[in-house]
């Protein structure tokens, strides 16, 4: 089977088709890595069919590496069970890392290069009429960013609310909006209410991150609950997953009373 749905950003819309025929079982990684003091996370976990129940078992008794392109290398601890934290490695901009995981008898490999920072201007509360209850209206948190002139760049949100971090992905690239200043509203599931705390963690990711969660947006409809089976990996070996090396500024609001 295969679909093809719109991914809307503040930018661009897109379609992307995504295969959610069954596939075998397989490994899937996860890593980041940011310009924020570590340590850095990478878990491993076997993924199921699409059309499975979601219970995705940790892949534990890895071997875990990550090194940078200045000879810097961190050996990964496993802190609970498909869970590797790194020691020493620092993030830092315009670097590349590269990831190797063997598990299972099989070796994995991936590469990521930290994007420039984007600085991360605003944060308020945006409000709009409710499209479903015309006289009502509904809130989102909006980010406001100037996006560099220069290059092709990507963005990722990451919304708290009320200390508890949404599954829903907000994904963004600057194709029709280089050089201007964005306004991005993250439109989750539920509008803020008043007394409301939000904070937003922007990131600055690179082109092979942002294609692997826009397909994962499409499969998965929108949130990070599920593994579906078929979107753009980063990660080699046919493991699914990606590595993503990114800057991390954050930005956080309370919503007041109207």
């Amino acid at each position: 089977m295969v679909i093809g749905l719109s991914l809307l950003t503040i930018s661009c819309q897109k379609v992307i088709n995504v295969d959610l025929n069954s596939t075998s079982p397989a490994i899937v990684i996860v890593g980041n890595i940011n310009d924020q003091p570590g340590p850095y996370t990478v878990t491993l976990n076997q993924t199921v069919n699409f059309s499975d129940p979601n219970s995705f078992p940790p892949v534990s008794g890895a071997f875990v590496t990550i090194a940078d392109n200045t000879g810097n290398k961190d050996t990964l601890t496993e802190v609970s069970p498909g869970t590797y934290h790194t020691k020493k490695l620092q993030g830092v901009i315009g670097h590349s890392y590269y990831l190797t995981v063997t598990a299972n008898g099989l070796t994995y490999t991936a590469s990521s290069t930290m994007p420039q920072l984007v600085p991360f201007d605003t944060l308020r509360v945006y409000t709009l009429t409710n499209p479903f209850k015309t006289k009502d209206t509904v809130q989102f948190p909006q980010a406001g960013f100037k996006d560099p002139a220069a290059g092709n760049n990507y963005y990722r949100f990451i919304e708290t609310r009320n200390d508890t971090l949404l599954s829903r992905i907000f994904v963004l690239d600057d194709q029709y909006s280089s050089g201007l200043f964005i306004n991005y509203t993250l439109r989750s599931d539920t509008s803020l209410a008043i007394g409301d705390s939000v904070k937003v963690e922007m990131q600055c990711i690179d082109k092979g991150t942002y294609q692997y969660l826009s397909t994962f947006y499409v499969a998965s409809g929108g949130t990070t609950e599920v593994t579906p089976a078929n979107p753009v990996s980063t990660i080699s070996n046919n493991a699914l997953g990606y590595f993503s090396a990114h800057t991390s500024r954050y930005r956080s609001i309370k919503v007041p009373n109207q």
